[in-house]
């Protein structure tokens, strides 16, 4: 008795707990589509800067939230028009301060540098394409490496991206939509993309942890799944454990996984996968535009 007292007094104060804390309000304004933008705007405008400046200079925002680590989700390009999407989704660390200048102030690892990059390269090598990049710092990542070892982030991140996925998928039905993970970010991109409608036709792992299965072939039946893991990244050293709460297993790089491979000459490290003149942007660049990578038959 005094046992089964014990307990109930135990799930109380757990109930307790939970009522009291404080939840998470919802953002600004819930990542959607193109009427979002007056409504991100006026709230960066509240916000100060440099967010005020962000709305100043036209930028155009699905999501905007300042609070906590924030969040945020820019689109770049015409995406009411748009035939072909790419989505960019950001790893550990990624917070709503760095968005603009990168984790440690190291401009490549910015979301919105990356997205800049990626749309200049659609927009020179194809400039009649009507395309539209989003950069998705839509959820909030692992703060550091310690606290990455578990999906949990990644799951509660891949719910609101498939949300995203599907409304793309729905007001632009005739688009294809591409999305890209790196790092952590990877994880997220293929656990959402499993639960998305046909218009999301490939997930790019960049430097990626893990895809929530162990084969590529395990995959939802008709999403196209590639890898770029440069000889230099950090992440090889990342052991493929998979326990319950802890660890990725096979990591998207692995040759056993099944990806797709991608080239990665020029790429340096974990964060340059992006960068100006690396093989790995020309590469994810061709695939958005429907071309493909040299020598992969589509």
């Amino acid at each position: 008795m005094r046992r089964r007292g014990a307990a109930r007094f135990a799930l109380s104060a757990l109930l307790g707990v939970n009522l009291v804390l404080p939840t998470r309000p919802e953002p600004v304004a819930a990542a959607g589509f193109v009427e979002a933008y007056p409504v991100t705007a006026e709230a960066m405008r509240a916000a100060g800067p440099p967010y005020a400046d962000w709305a100043a200079d036209g930028r155009r925002f699905l999501l905007f939230d300042e609070r906590g680590d924030g969040r945020a989700v820019e689109v770049i390009g015409d995406l009411a028009g748009a035939d072909r999407i790419a989505v960019l989704v950001p790893g550990v660390g990624s917070t709503l301060a760095d968005f603009d200048r990168g984790l440690g102030g190291v401009a490549r690892r910015a979301p919105a540098v990356q997205a800049t990059q990626l749309y200049g390269q659609l927009r020179s090598t194809d400039p009649a394409a009507r395309v539209a990049v989003l950069a998705w710092l839509g959820y909030d990542p692992p703060d550091g490496v310690l606290t990455a070892v578990s999906d949990a982030s990644a799951r509660r991140g891949a719910v609101g991206l498939a949300r995203l996925l599907r409304e793309l998928a729905a007001r632009r039905p005739g688009a294809t939509i591409t999305v890209i993970g790196h790092s952590y970010g990877a994880l997220v991109a293929a656990l959402a993309a499993a639960h998305t409608p046909a218009q999301v036709t490939d997930v790019v792992s960049l430097g990626g942890v893990g895809a929530g299965v162990q084969r590529a072939a395990n995959l939802r039946d008709g999403l196209r799944f590639w890898a770029a893991e440069a000889p230099s990244d950090w992440i090889r050293r990342v052991p493929p454990v998979r326990l319950p709460g802890l660890g990725y297993g096979r990591r998207p790089g692995d040759p056993a996984f099944g990806a797709r491979p991608l080239p990665v000459d020029g790429v340096s490290g974990h964060d340059g996968y992006l960068a100006t003149g690396s093989a790995t942007l020309a590469a994810v660049t061709a695939l958005v535009l429907g071309a493909g990578p040299v020598g992969d038959a589509r």
